[in-house]
C-alpha cells in the first residue's frame, strides 16, 4: 500500500507563489501516473495536473502557464510549482497516484490565496 504525504500548503496574497511536494512510500511502478487534484468549496474534486513515470505532463488550462508539476522517480516525490497564483486557485490540493489499477490519495494540503 503507498502513503502519500503533501507538504508546502499556506497562506499566500494574490500574484504570489507556493510550491506544493508529495512525497510517496511504498513501490512505484515505471507505468504509473503521479498528479495533483484541487477540491474547493462547495465543488467537485479537478485535475490541476499530472505527470508520467517518463515525464509527460497532462496541465489543466485554468493553470496553464502559471502551474509547472515536475516529477523525481528516485526520491518518489511529485511537485506542483504555483505562480501567479489566484483568489481562485484557493482549495484543498491533493497527491495521487495511479498505478497497477490503484488510485492512491494524500490526505491534502490547504491552499489559500487572499490579501
Amino acid at each position: 500500500q503507498v502513503q502519500l504525504v503533501e507538504s508546502g500548503g499556506g497562506l499566500v496574497q494574490p500574484g504570489g507563489s507556493l510550491r506544493l511536494s508529495c512525497a510517496a512510500s511504498g513501490t512505484i511502478f515505471s507505468i504509473s501516473v503521479m498528479g495533483w487534484y484541487r477540491q474547493a468549496p462547495g465543488k467537485q474534486r479537478e485535475l490541476v495536473a499530472r505527470i508520467t513515470y517518463t515525464g509527460f505532463t497532462t496541465t489543466a488550462d485554468s493553470v496553464k502557464g502559471r502551474f509547472t508539476i515536475s516529477r523525481d522517480n528516485a526520491k518518489k516525490t511529485v511537485s506542483l510549482q504555483m505562480n501567479s497564483l489566484k483568489t481562485e486557485d484557493t482549495a484543498v490540493y491533493y497527491c495521487n497516484l495511479q498505478q497497477e489499477g490503484t488510485n492512491s490519495w494524500g490526505q491534502g494540503t490547504q491552499v489559500t490565496v487572499s490579501s
